[in-house]
């Protein structure tokens, strides 16, 4: 919108993370998963009941993925059609496979964002050029997270469960006030370090109504922008902000009309990493019904050299 504020006016009071830990850094917040942190995650195992929260991928009734992307597509490149066909080749003893490829966004399935993926004025995390993401990010791409892997206490917040809804609806949004008060009714406490898991249920939308209603004036649920919400990130130091919409905060700012601020406030200035489009269905059921909502937290997504993003199928541990 040609009418809206710049994003450097929008931030222009936040905090910012660079140089915290050191001029060469490519993991931002989660420098604060020390040991120590994932042995406090490893506390809150109790039930041995695990949840891979990957949304499914090359799913034949659609991805849901930011517009304009493309779903992923996979195609087989030999199975036992080709030995019926007479085209496969033969191996001593009989051996027949199958073989398939996959042609996909890197942030088009449950993944994590590298955090030189957004920025603005030129300048991407920890002031490193914007020029660094020409051809590639060789800096503050996925690589570094890939390599350190994600290990925590995780906390779900059951966001459309806390409004009494299935799904929140296209547009409506919640702070940081109302993410407290969502685990104070389900008897928790968000501590410092905690890996946040907000559950939407928006992406139920995409099969249940299709996706030509799901993408009619898109605008996802979420977190909105407040000074207020970006000094409470960076006062509880969270590593890591985990949901079930393709983008992780609302589309477009109500007040502003800017879009996407959160991931410029969060990912860009304080270094927090981004986890978007997680199947959270399961994990919300289970937690309403034993009343355990924090857990162990676990994920790595793929070793993509250079990446903006990187699928991954993190897991959860009650």
């Amino acid at each position: 919108m040609t009418d809206s504020p710049s994003m450097s006016e929008v931030l222009k009071d936040c905090p910012k993370n660079w140089g915290r830990w050191g001029e060469d850094d490519e993991v931002g917040a989660l420098n604060f998963l020390t040991a120590e942190e994932v042995l406090r995650g490893v506390q809150h195992v109790k039930q041995g009941k695990v949840f891979p929260v990957q949304l499914k991928m090359g799913d034949p009734n659609g991805d849901p993925v930011w517009p304009g992307r493309r779903a992923a597509e996979r195609l087989m490149v030999i199975d036992e059609g080709n030995w019926i066909g007479g085209s496969a080749p033969e191996f001593p003893g009989g051996l027949h496979y199958a073989d398939d490829f996959i042609t996909a966004f890197l942030q088009g399935s449950t993944q994590y964002d590298a955090l030189g993926h957004v920025w603005y004025d030129g300048e991407i995390y920890n002031g490193y050029d914007a020029k660094t993401t020409i051809g590639g990010l060789k800096k503050a791409s996925v690589l570094p997270i890939a390599e350190k892997g994600i290990v925590g206490r995780g906390v779900l917040l059951d966001m459309a469960r806390y409004r009494g809804k299935d799904r929140l609806e296209k547009g409506e949004t919640f702070t940081h006030e109302d993410l407290e008060a969502c685990a104070e009714k389900q008897g928790i406490t968000i501590e410092k370090h905690d890996i946040i898991l907000i559950r939407t249920g928006f992406l139920g939308s995409f099969h249940e109504d299709g996706p030509v209603k799901f993408y009619d004036g898109f605008n996802e649920p979420g977190l909105t922008f407040s000074k207020e919400l970006v000094e409470w990130f960076h006062e509880r130091e969270i590593p890591n902000l985990v949901t079930d919409t393709i983008a992780n905060e609302t589309t477009y700012e109500p007040d502003t009309g800017v879009a996407l601020p959160l991931h410029c406030a969060l990912m860009r200035n304080l270094g927090v990493t981004f986890t978007e489009i997680c199947d959270l269905e399961a994990l919300a059921e289970d937690c309403a019904s034993d009343n355990q909502y924090a857990f162990l937290y676990a994920a790595a997504p793929l070793k993509i050299v250079e990446g903006t993003g990187a699928p991954v199928n993190p897991i959860v541990v009650k």
